[in-house]
């Protein structure tokens, strides 16, 4: 059975309204970790945080590494187009701790204001949980969007192919 064959509008939905509950659970659990004033800790956390849940995204919605390799040719053909039109560096490839670090570099302000505040205390501390939890709601929502955006268009190929 095909990992898109259940995917209509409603379930691609329910996938990701519950990676996003994922997201937010482990966004405050890195957040927590930002409070505390070990510089670097926080970087770790994020790297940690995302190393774990971009592949469990992709698994939700069918697209880790191994899930796409096993699609008929024709729909790994759209999964490959939509991947170079949408520019996704974490959808269908395997995650790498180089990986995540380029692209949380790709947030690289957040990173450095968090840094910075590291050195206020308390309220700095305050600040670089914030900024933690929203970077990483933020590179794991682009991600659920570029995901959302390959399961409909591999839905419109299940559905132009006869049964």
């Amino acid at each position: 059975m095909n990992a898109f064959t259940d995917l209509g509008p409603r379930r691609i939905d329910d996938i990701a309204r519950d990676c996003r509950r994922r997201v937010n659970q482990r966004a405050l659990l890195a957040a927590g970790v930002a409070i505390v004033p070990v510089p670097g800790l926080d970087w770790l956390a994020d790297v940690s945080v995302l190393m774990k849940l971009i592949p469990e995204i992709n698994r939700a919605f069918g697209l880790s590494p191994d899930q796409v390799a096993r699609l008929s040719p024709d729909r790994r053909v759209v999964v490959y187009k939509a991947l170079s039109a949408g520019g996704s560096l974490l959808v269908g490839r395997i995650v790498t701790r180089a990986l995540v670090v380029h692209v949380m570099r790709l947030v690289g302000v957040r990173l450095t204001a968090q840094q910075v505040a590291k050195f206020v205390p308390i309220a700095g501390q305050a600040v670089s949980a914030a900024l933690t939890f929203t970077a990483l709601r933020y590179v794991c929502e682009q991600h659920i969007q570029q995901c959302i955006a390959v399961s409909e268009q591999l839905r419109g190929v299940n559905t132009e192919i006869p049964g």
